[in-house]
């Protein structure tokens, strides 16, 4: 038990960039944003033994992220998408520089519905189509004309 511990929590360490991505995506409010992350924690943990590949746990990792954070937002009634969108700016000085494209990318990407949000940023990642399909679970066509469509559209978006 003592190793199967110290694997994930070195797993986690390694990886949590990929839950705070994930989080900042989904989530407008810190309190919501930490909530999340104890859950896909949790939900980490607890798939942690059915993992395959511990070598490279990135898409695993992102598939749970996902659908926790999907999950969350459908039970919880209180939290919806408002127009209202999110000031990324805010965040911690040190992870994201200001004066980068990088916060109106994430202002546009908070504006897209929860599978078109999750495709892009397992995009932005450069996960192959095939990969992103199997997280998001749509077929690889679907992935194919949704980047597409959603490239076009996150272009118009940031050139306003």
């Amino acid at each position: 038990m003592q190793n199967l511990q110290k694997e994930f929590l070195k797993i986690l360490t390694d990886y949590q960039g990929i839950i705070h991505k994930v989080n900042l995506a989904y989530f407008k409010s810190d309190m919501d944003k930490q909530d999340n992350f104890q859950e896909i924690v949790y939900q980490l943990w607890r798939t942690f033994p059915t993992l395959i590949n511990r070598e490279k746990p990135a898409s695993w990792i992102y598939a749970v992220a996902i659908n926790t954070s999907i999950s969350k937002i459908r039970k919880d009634s209180k939290l919806k998408f408002y127009d209202v969108v999110p000031d990324f700016t805010a965040v911690e000085p040190h992870e994201y520089d200001e004066n980068t494209n990088y916060c109106k990318l994430m202002n546009a990407l908070y504006k897209l519905n929860e599978i078109d949000k999750s495709i892009m940023l397992l995009y932005m990642e450069e996960f192959s189509y095939e990969e992103i399909a199997k997280i998001v679970g749509v077929s690889v066509s679907c992935v194919g004309v949704k980047i597409h469509r959603l490239k076009d559209q996150l272009q118009k978006q940031l050139n306003r």
